[in-house]
This record gives structure tokens, C-alpha cells and sequence, in this order.
């Protein structure tokens, strides 16, 4: 019974996973920023926005692939010990892709930041940063703000969503133990 909770539990995450991919996929075609990039003049930003996207694409389906393979050997496992390792493995592959999708979080604030500074319209602001420290404060307060709030948004989520399963994940290995011992 723990055997097969636990084959389902990683199927869930698998599933989720995928689903997230087309999700990221899907707005990636509803809100393209190639038009803004070409309109403040700066093309060059799409191919390095192209290279970090085609790269976050690579290492999420690296997970993908890894979460399949977990589910694969908890689903065909037949020994005690091996569930518990593979329960474990499972779970640190987890906490992993979760740990790189927050990194992302304010990796692409950073950048993000990055190419609205470098839009036309932020001249004036540019300028007031130049001639007024205060005003300097302000913008760096409020983009570390917003990007506290993404990333509290985005671990909130994953919090709930994959740490849901984790838990129940983790419960399994537990009786597992006693059963074990």
C-alpha cells in the first residue's frame, strides 16, 4: 500500500512538473517581449533572452527527466531499503529543482530590471538617479521589493504545491522505517 501511495505521489510530481512546463511555454507565446526589446532599440537582448530561455528550458526538462525516472524506480521497486533511498532521492531532486526555479526567479528580475532601465521612457529616471543618492535608494528598494515579493510568490507556490507531496512522500519513508526496523 505505502508502495503504491508513494509510486502516485511521484507520478503527481511528474505530472505537475509538465504541466508547469506548459504553462511557462503557453505565456511564453501570450506575452513575447521581442516587440518591446526591438521597440527600445536593443535586438540584441532577444538572442540573450533566447539563450537563458532555450538553456531554463534544458535543465527543467533535465529535472522532468529525472522526476520520470524516479517514478519509474518507485514504481518497479520491490525492496523496503530500496523505496526508503529511492523516496529520499526523489525528494532531494525535488528540493533541487525547486531551489533553481526560485535562483531563476531572481535571476530574471535582475535581467528583467536590466532591459526596462534600458528603455527610452527611463531616461528621466536615469537622470534623477545620477543627480539625487535618495532617489538611487528609492529604485533600489523598490526593485528589491518587488523581486522579494516574486519570489515569496513563487516559493509560496512550490511550497504548496510540491511541499504538499514532499510531506506525504516523506510520510511514506517514515513508516517504511518502522516497518523496517
Amino acid at each position: 500500500m505505502i508502495h503504491k501511495k508513494s509510486s502516485s505521489i511521484v507520478k503527481w510530481i511528474l505530472v505537475i512538473s509538465l504541466l508547469e512546463i506548459l504553462f511557462w511555454t503557453a505565456s511564453n507565446f501570450v506575452f513575447s517581449i521581442d516587440d518591446f526589446l526591438k521597440q527600445i532599440n536593443h535586438p540584441e537582448y532577444i538572442l540573450y533572452l533566447e539563450v537563458i530561455t532555450n538553456f531554463n528550458y534544458i535543465v527543467v526538462l533535465i529535472f522532468v527527466y529525472f522526476f520520470y525516472k524516479n517514478y519509474t524506480t518507485i514504481s518497479t521497486t520491490k525492496s523496503t531499503k530500496l523505496l526508503m533511498s529511492s523516496i529520499l532521492k526523489t525528494r532531494k531532486t525535488v528540493q533541487y529543482y525547486v531551489w533553481y526555479n526560485l535562483a531563476m526567479v531572481v535571476f530574471s528580475s535582475i535581467i528583467s530590471f536590466f532591459i526596462a532601465f534600458s528603455s527610452p521612457e527611463m531616461n528621466y529616471l536615469k537622470e534623477k538617479i545620477a543627480t539625487n543618492g535618495t532617489v538611487m535608494l528609492m529604485v533600489i528598494c523598490i526593485l528589491l521589493l518587488v523581486t522579494l515579493i516574486s519570489l515569496g510568490l513563487v516559493w509560496c507556490f512550490y511550497r504548496l504545491v510540491y511541499g504538499t507531496l514532499l510531506r506525504r512522500l516523506y510520510d511514506n519513508y517514515k513508516e517504511l522505517k518502522k516497518i523496517d526496523l
